[in-house]
């Protein structure tokens, strides 16, 4: 498996906001542009998904994957792993979050594997750009939630 990206994004909304919205899988395709269609295929006894099958369409990226999930009992961060994919061998990914009191600082890694050979440098601006798209959009969605 390639090197792990990781960024972070502070958000104006606190923690347990900030994860009701990652949490809600479902809902995904309301904020997630790229996220077409979310299907929860199971959930764990405490009533969080646990497997969901994701559709993905994004300009020229198009891609049907299902993620195993599993979430912290602090409810402070989330991890996920790939179980199949169209264009994907691999992929890892977590969400930790630092809450600030009403603030919350969100660090997103991600390590995807494709299934085509593709240099690192390039595999790199992807993973860059999907990361910052998806930190953008929870950032305006959880801050969203957060207003009275």
């Amino acid at each position: 498996m390639a090197d792990a990206s990781s960024q972070s994004i502070d958000i104006a909304a606190n923690a347990q906001t900030v994860m009701a919205v990652i949490r809600d899988l479902a809902a995904y395709p309301e904020w997630a542009q790229a996220v077409k269609d979310v299907e929860i295929l199971e959930t764990g006894p405490d009533g969080h998904p646990r497997r969901a099958r994701f559709r993905l369409d994004q300009a020229v990226i198009k891609d049907e994957y299902e993620l195993v999930y599993e979430w912290a009992p602090d409810d402070l961060s989330v991890t996920w792993h790939l179980v199949s994919s169209q264009i994907q061998k691999a992929q890892d990914g977590s969400y930790v979050l630092r809450p600030h009191g009403d603030r919350t600082t969100v660090t997103y890694t991600l390590t995807a594997e494709p299934s085509i050979p593709m240099i690192g440098l390039l595999k790199r601006k992807i993973e860059k750009v999907i990361m910052d798209t998806a930190l953008r959009e929870l950032k305006r969605r959880a801050e969203a939630q957060s207003q009275p």
